[in-house]
């Protein structure tokens, strides 16, 4: 089993972090080994919507569907899974002065003949965590998600204590 947790800050209010990372779409902006992350149904993003996740490891390409399995104010829980792995995905939020603390939490069970390759992987997984964090940190400051959210997205970011009400 490969564990892997990083927890960092992004000056983002809670709400829009939340809806950014319940996206499991935007995967492909963070996560440097994704090759392509697209939905696979359709409407609002709720409990049971699938992705399909597509990534290349060590020059091997790997096809996970994931499920949102868990979606609450201030945790998102992801379940993958390939012939090859069991991915779960913890998102847990908490709103801190200037910003959301995020906490991202990977449990990796590789199966068959890949758990020989758990040793080699979990240096792997270990960068590509740190790698994420600054993509995720960068694709949450407000000038970026305005650009990417487009019109619709208000001149300014709610601050935290805009956006709850405290």
């Amino acid at each position: 089993m490969i564990v892997v947790e990083r927890t960092f800050t992004v000056t983002a209010a809670p709400g829009v972090v939340l809806g950014y990372l319940q996206d499991y779409a935007n995967a492909q902006e963070w996560d440097p080994s994704a090759r392509r992350t697209s939905r696979v149904d359709a409407g609002p993003i709720t409990r049971g919507t699938h992705w399909r996740h597509i990534r290349k490891l060590f020059g091997v390409t790997t096809e996970l569907l994931y499920t949102l399995i868990t979606a609450e104010p201030g945790r998102l829980v992801f379940h993958g899974r390939s012939e090859n792995a069991t991915c779960v995905e913890t998102v847990v939020l908490h709103p801190v002065p200037g910003g959301t603390e995020v906490t991202y939490r990977v449990d990796l069970e590789l199966h068959g003949l890949a758990k020989l390759a758990t040793p080699l992987l979990r240096g792997e997984f270990e960068k590509l965590a740190t790698a994420g964090v600054g993509a995720v940190t960068a694709a949450l400051e407000p000038a970026a998600a305005r650009r990417r959210l487009g019109a619709a997205t208000p001149s300014r970011m709610p601050t935290p204590a805009e956006e709850t009400g405290l």
